[in-house]
């Protein structure tokens, strides 16, 4: 009874509230935003403040030792940045 309950809960939700994908560098700027976070803040975790800046901005994607690094950092799963 309570895997049939799941199932129809999750069939309702992906129905009335679809959720669009989301790119690596619009979580990060979410998590960002909510942390208080600024770019200056990840110099250590990505780089030069030039890394840091064009992975923010999406132009530099964002490589496996990064993702680990920000899923520390946010304490969030690594996979998000993937």
């Amino acid at each position: 009874m309570y895997d049939l309950l799941v199932a129809l809960i999750d069939t309702y939700e992906e129905q009335q509230f679809p959720m669009p994908d989301s790119l690596p560098h619009e979580i990060l700027q979410h998590l960002m935003e909510h942390s208080g976070t600024r770019q200056v803040d990840l110099v250590g975790v990505l780089g030069s403040s030039g890394v840091v800046s064009e992975t923010v901005n999406g132009k530099r994607a964002i490589s496996k030792a990064q993702a680990k690094a920000l899923g520390d950092r946010f304490k969030v799963s690594p996979s998000l940045f993937i």
